[in-house]
């Protein structure tokens, strides 16, 4: 193993002599509370430890029926997508480099890239991004690299989340962002106008075209089960978590980026493609872009130089065992159970704010501190405070019309 390691010793003796220390032990004693005072249990044996691990987790209350949404959303998912994913030939989280031993990886990268086309409506998607923060920031730069304008038009009512990724990236670029609430009437100054659909509120957005202008839609998944995709934009972001990524306390997630087949040579990250060998045979490889692109510093279209190829695979098992069919279903029973819920609270007195709405929506309350509070002493997660009279609610697929009347009554 001598072979693989960093620091030989005569490495490691000039470095500790370098920081004033004899041995390696030496350094470590100077590390406060690390070494002297990490205070461990006593040993165990397996069987012991696997008592003591039951014994904590047991403290844990985990019959709550959660009606947050806010980006990370509670979905059914096939037992097959984890039990497929965690073969040793997919576990992995980056694209692999040889593709001529790696085609089942690139293949499933490919249908992901397929699937994603068909979902938005746009010509050509990428092999995912980071998250749909940094999807989104990468499409605004994009579209700077594209219009050749240094400033940006976005929508006040996308997630909070993304909007502090996005200032991140442009205070980094020294790039400028104007924020709307109203669309203004002159837009010849920015690169692009950013809308979030449905928006961090859970309302329907319009999307329209603009000339010289490009339009930017981040775009929930799972919503575009049943609602037609946005053609009318020329970039389209979003998070694969609602398409087979269960909840993980926040992550990880992966990101997906989809456009006009004009813009291709700008999208970031990487693309998969497929041709033919020699002999005939389909075959998949890296294609367009070569990693060499995204390490030329201010040239490179991207500094995402990897991507999240096992969320991707997991989001591709989902919808390939979903179906077309499965996919439309879970999305109409998510928006059932939500119109379900807005109206049975209506007739308790709780008003919904949304006008137009798919699986999630802002009611008003008294107190919204008492609310969640109630809703919580009865197992329930009632959603996420907004403001002192307002509560962000979802319901998915998962959401039973027990739950529903739960919910109502403990108010």
């Amino acid at each position: 193993m001598d072979n693989f390691l960093a620091h030989n010793a005569e490495t490691r003796a000039a470095m500790l002599k370098d920081i004033k220390c004899s041995s390696v032990d030496d350094l470590f004693k100077q590390v406060p509370n690390i070494i002297q005072n990490f205070k461990l249990a006593e040993p165990l044996s397996e069987l012991e430890t696997q008592r003591e691990i039951k014994k904590l987790a047991a403290k844990n209350k985990t019959d709550y029926v959660s009606f947050l949404g806010a980006g990370v959303y509670n979905k059914f998912i096939p037992a097959a997508v984890n039990y497929v994913a965690e073969r040793f030939e997919f576990l992995t989280a980056y694209t692999p480099y040889q593709p001529e031993i790696s085609q089942g990886t690139l293949q499933i990268i490919y249908e992901f890239q397929s699937m994603i086309c068909k979902l938005t409506g746009m010509d050509v998607a990428n092999a995912s991004m980071y998250d749909v923060s940094t999807a989104a920031a990468e499409a605004i730069l994009m579209s700077m690299r594209i219009t050749k304008k240094h400033k940006v038009l976005i929508s006040n009512k996308i997630n909070p989340q993304y909007k502090e990724v996005i200032k991140t990236y442009l205070w980094a670029g020294n790039y400028e962002a104007d924020w709307f609430d109203v669309l203004p009437d002159n837009l010849s100054d920015y690169s692009a106008v950013v809308y979030q659909n449905p928006d961090f509120y859970g309302e329907l957005a319009e999307i329209s075209s603009y000339k010289d202008v490009l339009t930017i839609v981040i775009h929930d998944l799972a919503a575009l089960s049943i609602i037609e995709p946005p053609r009318n934009a020329d970039i389209v972001v979003g998070d694969v978590q609602p398409a087979g990524i269960p909840v993980w306390f926040g992550g990880p997630h992966a990101g997906y980026m989809a456009c006009k087949e004009k813009y291709l040579r700008q999208l970031p990250g990487r693309i998969v493609g497929r041709t033919v060998d020699k002999d005939g045979n389909q075959a998949f490889t890296l294609t367009i872009q070569t990693r060499e692109q995204h390490i030329k510093r201010e040239k490179a279209t991207s500094n995402i130089c990897s991507n999240q190829s096992l969320i991707a695979l997991m989001s591709t098992l989902y919808l390939s065992l979903m179906g077309e069919k499965g996919f439309k279903q879970a999305g109409l029973l998510s928006a059932q159970k939500a119109h379900l819920l807005s109206d049975r609270l209506a007739k308790i007195g709780i008003k919904t704010l949304n006008k137009d709405f798919y699986n999630e929506f802002v009611i008003e309350v008294a107190d919204a501190d008492e609310t969640l509070k109630r809703l919580k002493a009865n197992n329930i997660i009632g959603g996420l405070k907004l403001s002192d009279t307002q509560i962000l609610v979802c319901a998915t697929e998962m959401i039973s019309e027990s739950d529903i009347d739960k919910y109502t009554d403990s108010l």
